[in-house]
């Protein structure tokens, strides 16, 4: 039968697939354009399915604050080409749109069909790897940060006061989470097995020191712990030297904000978001 190219270029604007295949899918469904679209669909779905295990190291991280919630979204792809795409990045903020509408709190099938429809469009591997709503509390102060190559991306809460300075240090807070990526908020929430693993460390280092040797067991101690008191302090957020200011800690700059906002402030929330990490 006749296929016609305006039945085909048709075709191919819904399905994005190419002229070649539309006009087999049309001819396959003997001119039925919305079987040729599901012939088309079933056909991306198992390219998709055959490339599952393929690794999706490239992407984008999309933040949204709507009101006092604050919706991140870490969509992957296989390759950067992708992640630069227009329908990619249409997509990362439809799912934001229908995440935001319907009050979403945590991945769920309809955000994950968003991203499949795309993938199979595309043929690439694809996934919803995270997503994250973060709320922000009345009277406090919330920042977002997205980095330039949208791999990168965080979320500051600071309770305690809406003023524009404790806004700012926010911000702020959200640009030294990006520029330094720490690996814990506090020392309370580092693992005692891995300050165990960097004491062994250390320890065996000092051991090859031969100016090490000679000095008192309790001298020893100290230096081990002091070794791992400044390790700390520098994987650790609220102990790290600040972005905007490198002789006070993040911890020592929110008691100076809070001075100047005339506050009592604290930290609520805070996320750092790194793709595929």
């Amino acid at each position: 039968m006749e296929i016609k190219a305006a039945d085909v270029k048709s075709l191919r604007d819904k399905t994005g697939a190419g002229m070649m295949e539309c006009k087999k899918a049309l001819i396959e469904a003997n001119g039925d354009a919305t079987e040729a679209e599901k012939i088309l669909k079933e056909k991306g779905l198992a390219a998709v399915a055959k490339r599952a295990e393929r690794a999706t190291s490239e992407g984008r991280i999309f933040i949204r604050q709507n009101g006092n919630k604050i919706a991140v979204a870490e969509i992957t792809c296989e390759t950067d080409f992708v992640a630069k795409n227009a329908d990619f990045i249409a997509l990362g903020e439809k799912v934001l749109d229908v995440a935001c509408d319907k009050g979403y709190t945590k991945i769920e099938k309809e955000l994950e069909d968003l991203v499949l429809e795309l993938a199979t469009k595309i043929r690439e591997n694809m996934a919803l790897r995270k997503f994250e709503v973060v709320d922000v509390p009345a009277g406090a102060s919330a920042a977002t940060y997205v980095h330039s190559d949208f791999k990168t991306a965080a979320v500051v809460v600071v309770e305690g006061s809406d003023a524009e300075a404790v806004k700012v240090f926010a911000k702020d807070c959200c640009l030294h989470l990006a520029a330094f990526t720490p690996s814990y908020i506090e020392q309370k929430d580092v693992p005692q097995a891995y300050i165990d693993e960097q004491k062994e460390i250390f320890a065996a280092q000092m051991a090859q020191d031969e100016k090490m040797a000679s000095k008192p067991d309790n001298v020893k101690a100290g230096i081990l712990q002091g070794k791992i008191n400044k390790h700390l302090a520098e994987i650790c957020f609220v102990d790290q030297m600040f972005v905007k200011d490198d002789k006070v800690s993040v911890a020592k700059k929110l008691e100076q904000v809070s001075k100047e906002a005339g506050a009592k402030l604290s930290f609520g929330k805070i996320c750092l978001f790194v793709l595929g990490k």
